[in-house]
């Protein structure tokens, strides 16, 4: 265990290192202070800002934040509705097509037209009734060969 630190068992030193220069103790004071003293305010624009409180601060904020949005969203608004042709106009022009092109288009392995498209366009210029003639056994047929569920059967 280590003996407890005592004062009184040092020996003190006779005499300083040196010797302070003369009249520093008195200049002291002044030269302290010239170190502390604040420096020259600077202008900030928005300075006055940080003298409100903090509920004015976060009203201004959102209110900006509101403003800016607001103007985003007129800004980027875009016209009207664009009026749409009339929905005749393409069937005029596509009887304009002859029949054969217009066939050969459609039965086309690449042309992206739906299934159901197809049909009703096919019903609409009577184009079954060239392809299809099924007879009542052929119907029956196709109809027994689609999968059905047997729990909608009961």
């Amino acid at each position: 265990m280590k003996p407890a630190f005592r004062l009184d068992q040092h020996p003190r030193r006779a005499q300083p290192l040196s010797d302070p220069p003369a009249g520093y103790f008195d200049q002291l004071p002044t030269r302290l202070m010239a170190r502390v003293a604040a420096p020259p305010a600077r202008f900030a624009p928005l300075g006055w800002l940080w003298q409100v409180s903090a509920a004015w601060r976060t009203s201004l904020a959102s209110a900006l934040l509101l403003t800016v949005f607001g103007a985003a969203f007129w800004l980027s608004e875009e016209p009207g509705p664009v009026a749409q042709p009339a929905a005749s106009a393409p069937l005029t022009s596509l009887d304009a097509v002859p029949r054969a092109q217009l066939v050969a288009y459609l039965l086309a392995p690449e042309t992206p037209v739906e299934t159901a498209d197809l049909a009703a366009t096919a019903q609409r210029l009577g184009l079954t009734r060239q392809f299809m003639r099924p007879s009542a056994r052929e119907l029956t047929e196709a109809l027994d060969e689609q999968p059905a569920e047997e729990s909608a059967m009961l």
